[in-house]
């Protein structure tokens, strides 16, 4: 059963330049420094039984100069800490790709053969989309036809946690073409970066036209250079590895794959911004992924690539490995740094922003692996090059992850401003069965009908004029055949679950939108239209992030371009 993460607290509006007491937790958690922070200290709290937990939380308190109660609120926030899941020996995945699919009723019953209901949790996503059945055991993935074996896992063989997917591109390649293969080929192209001035490599990084890849679509370039602009010996890139969107799993794929690429994109923002701490904060639902990080940043001490002076040259930088705890909203980046500070992973009010007062109050840039991947192209050929790619606002190139529905699904390297028909026939292959839309982008993206892929270009500005949103373009595929009204109660449940808790209009909304479309699905009640648009215009306008504010863009999608399917479930 799932249990609401929020506890009620005040909504009393903030003033841009209030928020003391977490700016002073933030000084407390950062006197230790990275090596010794508060959130993996407080990770380690929670696998203490519980007659002994009370005691190491007040002297985890004591030790860091913050109260119980903010190390409490902080241990019960994630699924992986939470004392109501711990024991859990296996979790089921319920993202969207793997609801559509319809695997995970399966897979919970041959589970239930081996488990009781209350070893058995929940994940969300493992990025399995292109196989689904998807589940995690004893700190593995499985996927596919794993589940047929079972019984062999159990008794500890684990052969089968391996999965494969198709990759391909569309145009130049820029992040499935390995540009760094070993910790040779990155030392060339670290002595390349050294032997050019910080300004420099900004100005190609800008030239380039580089936006973030995670969502919003900011230039890196602007962010890169206004924190080099801040004062300050101390400084933080965090790589935002903890990619929750169901149906993503292109982050996954650098990670485990083009891992080079992905530190040393880090070390070119460290280079241009001054910074020279590095953070992967990495979900945890990825052990996979870590593992391969933990090893190439190991590889890159033993040929001394990262450290004080890298090279003789000056220039020091070091990476750290977080391991994220289970908690979507960490892919907003502020509730990041409160995560990696040992605070709720609650969204901050801006200004200042995360460049100005980051990670324990530091400079701090924050970009998600797709866009730090994408600098080591930029150096090497040039901003005009990377910019050349796409088009004039959206350029270079974007991963696309086309989950089971398609007759080739995998991961998709194409140029911004590709009809979006390519990626379905070309590279997927068209659909296996009948699909009546896609949701891109994730859960907050937009609902797509079939009839508008014709319509539609792969780059911000398509599919924000056409009343949608690329995001991290993600495709999740809606069956012709599945209730519209079930998949937004779908995504109104994961909002709900999911919300951080700090603004009314986000922690309550997305609970009154859950329950309208839970008992609408039900046959309980029939939804007020002039109710709900109000609560989609609250939500939109009155939520702190794009979380709350996120949600009502797939629902109006569904308004508009479903009509007639949900008209039964309305007065």
């Amino acid at each position: 059963m799932r249990v609401a993460r929020w506890m009620p607290r005040s909504c009393a509006p903030l003033k841009p330049n209030q928020g003391g007491m977490s700016k002073n937790l933030s000084e407390l958690s950062g006197r230790k420094g990275l090596g010794n922070n508060l959130f993996e200290r407080i990770a380690e709290v929670s696998a203490v039984p519980e007659g002994d937990k009370g005691l190491r939380i007040e002297k985890l308190a004591e030790e860091f100069l913050v109260g119980t109660a903010n190390v409490h609120g902080s241990l019960t926030f994630y699924d992986f800490l939470r004392p109501e899941n711990q024991g859990k020996k296996v979790y089921v995945c319920n993202g969207s790709a793997c609801l559509c699919a319809r695997t995970q009723e399966k897979v919970h019953e041959k589970l239930g053969h081996h488990f009781s209901a209350d070893e058995i949790g929940h994940m969300t996503c493992l990025g399995r989309c292109h196989e689904n059945s998807a589940f995690h055991y004893d700190g593995k993935n499985y996927s596919g036809h794993a589940i047929e074996h079972i019984e062999d896992l159990v008794h500890g063989d684990r052969k089968n946690g391996l999965d494969e997917y198709r990759t391909g591109h569309i145009g130049n390649p820029v992040l499935t073409r390995a540009r760094i293969q070993g910790p040779g080929a990155y030392q060339e192209m670290l002595e390349k970066l050294v032997d050019t001035a910080p300004d420099d490599v900004l100005n190609e990084i800008i030239a380039s036209k580089l936006r973030g890849r995670g969502g919003a679509g900011f230039p890196i370039g602007l962010k890169l250079e206004g924190c080099r602009k801040e004062a300050g010996e101390t400084k933080f890139i965090i790589c935002n590895a903890d990619e929750g969107d169901p149906g993503a799993y292109s982050d996954r794929y650098l990670l485990e794959k083009q891992i080079w690429s992905v530190l040393f994109g880090m070390q070119i923002a460290g280079y241009v911004t001054g910074a020279s701490h590095g953070v992967l904060y990495i979900r945890g639902e990825y052990p996979e992924a870590i593992q391969v990080c933990q090893e190439a940043i190991q590889a890159l001490h033993n040929h001394g690539l990262v450290g004080g002076d890298i090279l003789g040259t000056g220039f020091g930088f070091e990476f750290r490995i977080i391991k994220a705890q289970g908690a979507y909203i960490c892919g907003e980046e502020t509730a990041l740094i409160n995560s990696i500070e040992g605070q709720r992973p609650e969204v901050r009010i801006r200004p200042p922003y995360p460049t100005q007062q980051g990670l324990f109050n530091k400079p701090t840039v924050v970009n998600n692996v797709e866009t730090l991947a994408a600098l080591p192209f930029i150096l090497e050929h040039g901003g005009a090059a990377y910019a050349d790619l796409g088009t004039d606002k959206s350029s270079g190139t974007k991963l696309m992850s086309l989950d089971s529905a398609f007759r080739r699904p995998g991961l998709y390297e194409v140029e911004m401003g590709t009809p979006l028909r390519d990626v379905i026939d070309l590279l997927g292959g068209g659909f296996r069965y009948s699909v009546k839309a896609m949701q891109i982008g994730g859960p907050l993206g937009g609902i797509v009908p079939v009839s508008e892929i014709d319509n539609l270009n792969v780059d911000f500005e398509s599919f924000s004029n056409a009343g949608f949103l690329l995001g991290h373009a993600s495709v999740v595929c809606i069956p012709g055949d599945f209730p519209m009204i079930r998949y937004l109660e779908h995504l109104f449940d994961f909002a709900a679950y999911e919300s951080c808790g700090k603004c009314f209009p986000c922690r309550l909304g997305t609970k009154r939108g859950h329950e309208m479309m839970k008992k609408a699905v039900n046959g309980e009640y029939k939804i007020d239209r002039t109710l709900l648009s109000d609560l989609l215009d609250t939500l939109e306008q009155g939520s702190l992030c794009a979380h709350g504010g996120g949600i009502p863009l797939p629902v109006r999608n569904a308004l508009a371009y479903f009509e007639a399917e949900l008209q039964p479930y309305f007065q």
